[in-house]
C-alpha cells in the first residue's frame, strides 16, 4: 500500500496544477499532503487484515472501515457521489466507473494468493460502491498487475497480461502528454498509470512517469505507485520521508499491515533497481504519532543495515529479467516468439566486439602500447572492420537498424 501512498502524495499538488514534466521536487514538505486516495486504501488494507483470510464478511467490514475513515477525514477530496455514500446511512452502489475503484485497491493486489484471488479481492471491495463494469474492470486490473509484479513477472510479462485482458495500451506517454486532461474515470485513467509503470525503470520513475502526464495527477500516481512497490520497492528515504505525512491513525494501519505483508524495498545499484523484502520485526507500539514515526524509522534502518550485508551478486534470475525487459524495445510489430531472432544476433554481435577489445588490450600490453600491432588481424579472433564496432552503432541516432 505504500506505493499508493507515495504516489497520491506526491501528485496532490499537481492535481489542479498539471506539471507536463518529469522533472519536480519529488515530495514537498510544505505542498504535498495525503487525500483521499491514501485514506481508502488504508481502509481496504485494515479491512483485509479484520477479515483474517476469511473474506465471507469482507463486504460489510470495508464499507464500515470506508465509512468511519472517511466521516474522520471529511476534507481530504472525496468526489461528490462517494462523498455522500459515505455521509448516508444507507449505502449502496451507484454504478460508478470512476478511478476511485482503481486507486484504493492495492491490498487486494497484496494480500492475494493467485490472479483468482485478486480479482476476487477487487471486486468485494469495488461493488459495495463502484459497480459498473468499467469501474470494477479498473480496479480488477489494477489489483492483478499488482499480484504479477509481486510474484516476480516481469514488465513484458505483466504488460502482455493487461493488454490481453484488460486494456489495449496502443500508445506512449510522449504520445499524450501534450493533450492529456483530467478525466477522472477508470477508462480515462487507469490505461495512462499502468502505462506509466510499463513505461519507469525504477519506483520513483514510475511516479514521475505518471505526474508527467498531468490530469488526474495524484490517483493516476497513486495507480502507477502501487504496482511500481509490488515490482521495484520503495526506497527507503522515500518511505522515511512518506510516513511524516500522515497522521497516527493512518500510520498505525499502515504497519499494522505490512507487519503482516512485508512490503518491498528497492535498493539502486549502479542505476540497477534490486530489491529486497522487509523484515517483520516492526514495533507498533506508541503512545503518540512522533513514538510510531520513530520506530518505523528504525525498522527501515534495521532493513538498510541487514542488506549491506547481503551480496550485490545479480542472480541468474535477476539477468534472465533484466534481457528480457530489453526485449520491450521491439515492441511493436514483433511478435515475443520471433524476439529471439533480433536479441541473440545483437548479443552475439556484442560479444564479438567484446573479444575484439579485450584482445587489442592484451596486445597493447604485449607490445608496449603498440596500437599498430594491435589492430593487426593476427592478433584478433575475428575481425571488426572500422566503423562496424557495437560502440559505432549504440552512438547513431539516425537510421539504427540499417546501422545494425
Amino acid at each position: 500500500m505504500i506505493g499508493a501512498i507515495v504516489g497520491d502524495i506526491v501528485g496532490s499538488r499537481f492535481e489542479w496544477n498539471n506539471n507536463k514534466s518529469k522533472s519536480f521536487d519529488f515530495l514537498d514538505s510544505m505542498n504535498c499532503y495525503f487525500t483521499d486516495d491514501s485514506v481508502m486504501t488504508l481502509a481496504i488494507g485494515k479491512s483485509l487484515l479484520e477479515c483474517k483470510n476469511n473474506y465471507n464478511n469482507l463486504a460489510a467490514v470495508t464499507i464500515k472501515n470506508m465509512v468511519e475513515l472517511g466521516r474522520k477525514y471529511p476534507d481530504c477530496g472525496f468526489g461528490g457521489k462517494f462523498f455522500s455514500w459515505i455521509m448516508t446511512d444507507e449505502h449502496l452502489p451507484y454504478n460508478s466507473y470512476g478511478n476511485g475503484a482503481a486507486m484504493r485497491v492495492s491490498a487486494c493486489g497484496i494480500v492475494a494468493n493467485s490472479v483468482e484471488d485478486a480479482i476476487k479481492l477487487s471486486r468485494i471491495v469495488t461493488e459495495i460502491s463502484h459497480n459498473h463494469p468499467e469501474g470494477l474492470k479498473g480496479a480488477e486490473a489494477v489489483a492483478v498487475a499488482i499480484y504479477l509484479a509481486k510474484s516476480g513477472k516481469s514488465i513484458i510479462e505483466i504488460r502482455d497480461y493487461i493488454v490481453n485482458k484488460y486494456y489495449d495500451l496502443d500508445f506512449k506517454l510522449d504520445d499524450i502528454r501534450d493533450t492529456y486532461s483530467f478525466n477522472e474515470t477508470c477508462q480515462g485513467s487507469v490505461p495512462q498509470a499502468l502505462e506509466a509503470f510499463f513505461e519507469s525503470n525504477s519506483f520513483e520513475d514510475a511516479i514521475r512517469n505518471a505526474v508527467s502526464i498531468g490530469g488526474d495527477s495524484d490517483t493516476i500516481a497513486a495507480i502507477a505507485g502501487s504496482i511500481a512497490a509490488a515490482y521495484y520497492g520503495v526506497p527507503s528515504e522515500i518511505r522515511k520521508k512518506t510516513i511524516t505525512f500522515l497522521d497516527q491513525t493512518l500510520l498505525q494501519i499502515l504497519m499494522e499491515f505490512e507487519k503482516e505483508y512485508p512490503a518491498k524495498i528497492e535498493y539502486l545499484f549502479n542505476d540497477n533497481s534490486v530489491s529486497f523484502i522487509q523484515s517483520n520485526n516492526k514495533d507498533i507500539i506508541g503512545d503518540s504519532r512522533e513514538e510510531l514515526i520513530e520506530a518505523e524509522s528504525d525498522a527501515i534502518d534495521f532493513d538498510d543495515n541487514e542488506r549491506l550485508t547481503v551480496s550485490e551478486k545479480v542472480s541468474s534470475h535477476k539477468l534472465y529479467n533484466h534481457l528480457y525487459e530489453a526485449c520491450n524495445i521491439l515492441r511493436g510489430p514483433i511478435n515475443q516468439d520471433e524476439y529471439k531472432s533480433y536479441v541473440i544476433p545483437l548479443l552475439f554481435f556484442k560479444r564479438l566486439c567484446d573479444v575484439y577489445d579485450e584482445e587489442t588490450e592484451e596486445a597493447l600490453l604485449e607490445s608496449g602500447g603498440d596500437e599498430e600491432y594491435a589492430s593487426f588481424d593476427e592478433q584478433h579472433s575475428f575481425i571488426i572492420p572500422k566503423g562496424h564496432h557495437w560502440n559505432d552503432v549504440r552512438n547513431t541516432t539516425e537510421n539504427v537498424g540499417k546501422a545494425i
